[in-house]
């Protein structure tokens, strides 16, 4: 007899669906969040298991990691990829379950990469420095309103991370606005020392990945970009070709067409959003350190919009840095831009 079990996950329970080869349910139950509880009853068919599919909720961590401890084999189900007949009048945590094992036994399961354990928290440690460096943007672009609103005159980044109490003494009268512009300038300050602690500890584990050496070959490409590009693609062996990593890292188009006309577009935001961000920052520092790229986005920028262009920019940023990965090689411009 052959098994398959889907675990439907929540915040607080775990909802367990377990099917043979023809689609007869053998067994279900609801759990609590607890790994020693769920593989207690997993354990009397583990010999006939084919898979335990865990759908990638929020929290998938604690189960998955525990079910591989255990030498169950786990497979992550990506909820993206995954849609029931929508005629369903009735649908609830036990339909999902077996939803899953059958998808799993007709092998046809949209599976998601289940990322090393060992590296997982330094990659999410990079995606906390992300969230903080966009908070601190938004914290310096209301500081510079502020001081364009209140004075008439613009305030630069530079400036604006700058500024003392003095400055803000001298330029703002209303010590309402100065408090407003005060504590903004003590957020952007706090930030800083936070990104620049992130920074230090993460950059420690920098050399012991191969791939991050061949990246700093790229212009554009510093220390922190390189080794977000790294812990977030994984093992680059994953991606068939340069063309699946551009995809995954959501840089090129999304379009859905029939007999050659434009129908709409498909899911925009399939793949990883962390690698969006990376490749396009890396587009804007390549434009002002590369001449082939400047040339590149100009030529591009003169037949669509400055997005576009730097998107198209950022895919072949990410098909060049693919190969780099992959083959060990360093950056060739002449490669990349003939």
């Amino acid at each position: 007899m052959e098994a398959y079990a889907g675990l439907d996950l929540h915040g607080d329970n775990v909802y367990c669906g377990i099917s043979d080869e023809n689609d007869k349910r053998l067994f279900e139950k609801r759990f609590p969040c607890d790994i020693e509880t769920i593989s207690k009853d997993l354990e009397p068919y583990r010999t006939c298991l084919k898979g335990v599919a865990v759908e990638s909720t929020f929290n998938w961590y604690w189960l998955v990691d525990g079910l591989k401890e255990r030498s169950f084999p786990v497979r992550l189900a990506s909820p993206s990829g995954m849609e029931q007949y929508n005629g369903l009048k009735h649908g609830n945590d036990k339909s999902d379950s077996f939803f899953l094992a059958k998808m799993m036994r007709l092998g046809i399961l949209p599976e998601g990469y289940i990322y090393p354990k060992e590296e997982r928290a330094v990659r999410d440690l990079l995606r906390r420095r992300m969230r903080l460096v966009q908070i601190r943007s938004g914290r310096i672009l209301s500081l510079e309103a502020l001081w364009n609103r209140e004075t008439g005159k613009e305030l630069s980044s530079n400036a604006a991370k700058t500024l003392t109490e003095k400055d803000l003494e001298e330029a703002l009268n209303d010590k309402h606005v100065r408090m407003s512009a005060k504590q903004m300038t003590e957020h952007v300050a706090f930030l800083d020392g936070q990104i620049k602690e992130l920074e230090k500890l993460v950059l420690k584990q920098a050399n012991l990945k191969a791939e991050f050496t061949g990246l700093l070959t790229v212009p554009g490409i510093g220390k922190i970009l390189a080794m977000t590009i790294v812990m977030e693609t994984g093992d680059i062996k994953r991606f068939p070709s340069p063309g699946d990593y551009a995809s995954y890292c959501r840089t090129v188009n999304s379009e859905l067409s029939s007999n050659g006309k434009k129908k709409g577009k498909g899911n925009t935001k399939n793949g990883n959003r962390y690698q969006a961000w990376a490749y396009v920052e890396a587009a804007n520092f390549m434009v002002r350190h590369c001449p082939e790229a400047k040339a590149y986005f100009q030529r591009k920028m003169s037949r669509t919009l400055r997005v576009v262009a730097i998107k198209s920019l950022a895919a072949k940023i990410a098909k060049a840095c693919y190969f780099i990965m992959r083959d060990g090689v360093a950056f060739d411009v002449k490669k990349m831009f003939g």
